[in-house]
């Protein structure tokens, strides 16, 4: 009974402190308001009652949208976040953080809003995966398309718009468990079987590929588009091309024709994904992002692979890299250093058989292991 009348009193006290600060935000006083909405929370917390808190720290969200410095917001939010995320509140420190996402972003510190967003997105979802995956990941990408604005953490946007593009997709958690599975297929030799699979992962990034345009608006994110277009491409030609290796690792001459098909296939999409990057990297004049030159040549280099397996002769790789490009002198440079340009040479000079050596030698990133076991069936 005593513990009752506590519990009246502290929720009475609680009350009238919203009241006061009703009053407060009423007359414009924003700063105090916030105090005694937090006093408040502070004995919902006590009385464990978290539906009232989650309204209190609405309130106070809307309280703090209106400050006129950004900055004092930003000291706001920050301190509340802190007190949530010590309650391990999940989905009220998401709320804070969407919100101070977007007062960072208008202030154009890039990294503090992509951290915002990013920490939102991840709160959501372990607190429930499935009623916040679709709100999750537009926070990623949001995240994402921040980051791509800062020097120091563009590399990390372009990682977080792809993985939410998978995940909106319902691609993100398969996809490393269908790469295993199509290596493990591999390794036993099971060639027909690990080209499926390996062309069942490349239909799923031919499906995020068709469904970009329903999450990256094109108009207003123009560079995000196109990147995250040429790496959709990219991965889909990628496993195309991986499965056609796969059946030639074979050494059966029944598979040749599908062999040539995804081959074909392969061949169109990175000729497209070649197209993107070169409009992207061409209008540059310094400091070009490695990983666009690197992905850029990898391309080229597993075009001309593809030439060498099949019955495919339609142009010169390394031509098509350097067509209409020619005038961009350090552009050129960059992409003549890379070692996958170096080995596509050492390809086109002494064949595939004879080159392998020089593919050995360089890192094919997450295609490592694949490629260590398929050059083993290649000699």
């Amino acid at each position: 009974m005593k513990n009752k009348s506590y519990n009246d009193e502290r929720e009475l006290e609680a009350i009238s402190l919203i009241d006061q600060a009703e009053t407060f935000a009423d007359k414009g006083k924003g700063q105090d308001a916030i105090e005694f909405y937090e006093k408040a929370a502070s004995l919902y917390i006590d009385l464990g009652s978290y539906i009232k808190i989650d309204e209190l720290y609405i309130r106070i969200i809307e309280i703090i949208s209106k400050f006129k410095n950004n900055i004092q917001a930003v000291y706001r939010l920050n301190s509340i976040i802190r007190k949530t995320e010590e309650l391990k509140l999940n989905e009220v420190s998401a709320k804070l953080l969407i919100q101070l996402g977007n007062i960072t972003f208008r202030m154009r510190d890039w990294e503090s809003a992509g951290e915002a967003w990013e920490k939102a997105s991840n709160y959501l979802y372990e607190s429930d995966p499935d009623d916040f995956k679709n709100l999750s990941s537009i926070l990623l990408l949001k995240a994402g398309q921040s980051y791509e604005r800062s020097s120091i953490k563009k590399d990390l946007g372009k990682r977080l718009i792809f993985k939410a593009v998978m995940k909106l997709n319902d691609f993100d958690e398969l996809y490393e468990v269908e790469e295993k599975k199509a290596l493990n297929l591999l390794t036993r030799k099971e060639f027909e079987a690990s080209a499926k699979k390996f062309a069942d992962i490349a239909g799923h990034f031919r499906k995020s590929l068709d469904n970009l345009g329903d999450i990256i608006d094109e108009e207003e994110s123009k560079d995000t588009m196109l990147n995250a277009k040429a790496r959709f491409i990219h991965f889909t030609a990628e496993y195309q091309a991986v499965a056609a290796f796969c059946l030639r690792a074979s050494k059966d001459q029944s598979y040749n024709d599908e062999i040539n098909k995804l081959g074909q296939e392969s061949f169109k999409l990175f000729k497209e994904s070649i197209t993107l990057l070169k409009s992207y990297l061409f209008p540059l004049k310094k400091d070009f992002d490695h990983e666009v030159v690197l992905r850029i040549t990898f391309d080229m280099m597993l075009m001309t692979l593809v030439q060498e397996i099949t019955s495919i002769d339609q142009l010169d790789p390394i031509d098509f890299l350097l067509e209409n490009i020619q005038s961009n002198k350090q552009l050129i440079k960059k992409l003549k250093g890379t070692p996958y340009y170096k080995v596509t040479e050492r390809i086109k000079k002494l064949g595939i058989k004879e080159a392998i050596d020089g593919l050995s030698n360089i890192n094919l990133g997450h295609f490592e292991i694949i490629k260590n076991t398929l050059i083993s069936y290649l000699k």
